[in-house]
């Protein structure tokens, strides 16, 4: 590892919890970092920088690539990780979340948190006394960014100046993060949906402050002609997020119905934009919640139609495989020490 040019960035000790908390500087230590490990990955080089240490996964929601990246991340890195579920921790119910993180820090070097409230994470970090984490709260999901914007850096050779669209619920954790990274580094940012369905003003407020900063814009749009023209990148995620109700399918698919990113929207981009997603998809039978949502509404495909998420414009995957590389920056950058 470059430290001359990574030690350029301190992030030893600080927490992860959104975004708007790191300078451009830092993300971009961040992703480079990431860029560092994902090269050493692949040509099967060691890097187990933080051997002996312990961190803890807190999941209140589940998750595959989130679960997945931080477990391979800590071993790669020579660390060992336990992972605790809603049933195999009294988080909050039986003790409170500060008691668990006072507990927690003097076990752990480190903890990662994926759950509900913002706040939660926050307190974790507040009396815990050693870095957090954010794996996904209802606000922001930081981690999946990172991924995300690495990604799209591979893909263009670079991220000022590009446009990226995202399609649907534009108020959801993701949409959120993605807003505020995107005026962090300057990428021109529209957010397309219904207006019941809409940012926060709060987070659209602080994005166009930042992106006043570095020259580009964030935008609100229902039209999906004026949203998705001329974009380098389309992003869509699911109409509805783990936590809420099943009750909302129904009202969500109405809202979101013509949002759905397919040949069609696709074709109104750039001829070599690419197509991003959080996962997991709807876009075909294949799972449980497809197949009942089939039969109750009558639709086989929900925010991205199977054509393009098998399509070569679709990075799914890639963006899956970099959670691990931009996760594993993170847990090193703050924990590390100086070489």
């Amino acid at each position: 590892m470059e430290e001359k040019k990574l030690n350029t960035v301190d992030l030893r000790g600080r927490s992860f919890l959104k975004i708007s908390d790191f300078t451009e500087e830092e993300i971009r230590y961040l992703l480079d970092m990431a860029k560092d490990f994902k090269d050493k990955k692949h040509r099967k080089e060691k890097h187990q920088y933080l051997k002996g240490r312990n961190i803890v996964l807190i999941f209140e929601k589940t998750s595959t690539r989130t679960r997945c990246a931080f477990e391979v991340a800590a071993f790669d890195l020579g660390m060992n990780s336990t992972y605790l579920d809603s049933s195999s921790s009294q988080l909050g119910k039986k003790e409170s979340i500060a008691d668990t993180a006072r507990v927690l820090g003097r076990m752990y070097h480190g903890i990662e948190f994926r759950g509900f409230a913002q706040s939660s994470a926050e307190d974790l970090a507040k009396y815990s006394g050693v870095p957090v984490w954010n794996g996904l709260t209802d606000s922001f999901h930081p981690t999946q960014v990172l991924a995300d914007f690495m990604t799209m850096e591979e893909k263009f050779g670079h991220l000022k100046g590009l446009k990226l669209v995202f399609l649907g619920d534009t108020r959801n954790n993701v949409a959120n993060s993605l807003m505020i990274m995107s005026a962090k580094m300057g990428v021109n940012f529209t957010a397309c949906g219904p207006k019941e369905l809409w940012t926060d003003e709060n987070v659209v407020k602080l994005s166009k402050e930042i992106a006043a900063k570095n020259g580009c814009t964030i935008t609100q749009t229902e039209d999906i002609n004026e949203g998705v023209t001329n974009a380098d990148a389309i992003y869509t995620d699911v109409w509805v997020s783990m936590g809420e109700p099943e009750e909302i399918w129904e009202s969500r698919i109405k809202l979101l119905k013509k949002y759905q990113v397919n040949k069609e929207v696709m074709s109104l981009a750039n001829s070599k934009a690419i197509f991003l997603h959080a996962l997991p998809s709807f876009h075909d039978q294949n799972t449980s919640i497809g197949v009942d949502i089939n039969k109750k509404f009558g639709i086989e495909e929900m925010e991205v139609s199977n054509e393009v998420f098998e399509s070569k414009q679709s990075v799914v995957f890639d963006e899956a495989e970099n959670r691990m590389h931009t996760i594993k920056a993170v847990i090193y950058a703050t924990l590390k020490e100086w070489e």
